[in-house]
């Protein structure tokens, strides 16, 4: 059977890094697990979830986002990381989400900075959010640096070696997935 992943970008822009990191997590990933992946890419309905909030109603476009992520059997969510935190946009999507729509739902963490100084956000801003869901933030996260792509791709060896390992300890807490 096959595990649903559904992964959120929170770029305001694409193409982009973070389009690049989730689709390296995910082709990390599938190997190990039969996967059907699934892209809530944010930035196009940007407006869409500024209108929910503010009064405007829900778009069928930020209903299929939230319905897709609230079926995920595994949820990948990246965002780039702004002045120590999230972007606005991952945000605004995240304050349109039920609180008990991801209770147990297995959720990896991954951010791109431009260098070390914001790696903590995974565990400062990234776990809170994902903890107050009731969701389940996987033991290792992903942090990429703007050194670590070139042309908006993966390069080096830091950076999937560093995916290597949260997927390896990820695997053990998939649903339906037995670890060899």
């Amino acid at each position: 059977m096959s595990l649903r992943v559904v992964a959120v970008s929170g770029s305001l822009r694409s193409p982009s890094t973070t389009a690049a990191l989730i689709d390296g997590i995910l082709d990390e990933l599938s190997p190990h697990v039969d996967i059907v992946r699934e892209i809530v890419d944010l930035h196009p309905i940007a407006g869409d979830l500024a209108a929910a909030l503010t009064g405007g109603g829900k778009t069928d476009a930020v209903t299929a986002a939230l319905d897709a992520i609230a079926g995920a059997d595994l949820l990948v969510v990246a965002t780039p990381i702004y002045r120590g935190s999230y972007t606005g946009l991952f945000k605004e999507f995240f304050d349109l989400v039920p609180q008990d729509a991801l209770a147990g739902t297995p959720v990896l963490l991954a951010a791109g900075g431009g260098d070390d100084q914001h790696s903590l956000a995974i565990d400062h801003q990234l776990r809170p959010l994902f903890a107050f869901f009731r969701a389940v933030s996987l033991p290792v996260g992903v942090y990429a640096r703007t050194a670590d792509f070139t042309d908006r791709r993966i390069s080096g060896e830091a950076l999937p070696a560093a995916i290597a390992r949260a997927v390896a300890a990820a695997l053990p807490a998939l649903p339906r997935v037995s670890v060899p």
